[in-house]
């Protein structure tokens, strides 16, 4: 979502993200030890782990993974200025919800709001994370439709 905002900024008038895994693939890489990614180099692919897949992982191409790199955004500040909402679970492990923070701390927008769910994960799937994700999408329309005015 960032990337194409910063590719169209007078197309895109607000953001919503969530679980917003902005560099998540990378920095996840860079975290397994010298060994491991020598390895994954190596063999030119990446069996990283998930819950989410029922073989129990994905398979990542490590030119993905190199090519995912030139996109990484946390490194500096991001050059978008809409109002942005960002959702995200504190419970969820495979995205830090600090990397909400992190993108709400890099972006050059004022009009930022993180809302952190104490007690959903990452895919935020319960009826009330449902139910804050329509409240955000409302509320950021109605202030949309006010400033149209």
């Amino acid at each position: 979502m960032l990337h194409a905002a910063i590719a169209r900024p007078q197309k895109v008038v607000a953001l919503i993200g969530v679980a917003t895994a902005v560099d998540s693939l990378v920095t996840q890489f860079n975290q397994l030890p010298v060994e491991a990614k020598k390895e994954i180099e190596m063999k030119g692919v990446w069996s990283m782990p998930s819950k989410y897949s029922e073989e129990g992982f994905y398979r990542i191409q490590y030119s993905v993974i190199k090519e995912a790199e030139h996109y990484c955004l946390l490194h500096s500040p991001i050059p978008v200025n809409c109002p942005i909402r960002l959702l995200h679970g504190m419970k969820d492990d495979i995205v830090p919800w600090h990397t909400s923070m992190q993108v709400a701390d890099r972006v050059v927008s004022t009009d930022v709001d993180v809302i952190l769910r104490k007690n959903s994960d990452h895919r935020m799937k319960e009826k009330a994370d449902i139910q804050l994700l329509v409240y955000t999408i409302d509320d950021l329309i109605d202030k949309l439709s006010t400033v149209v005015k």
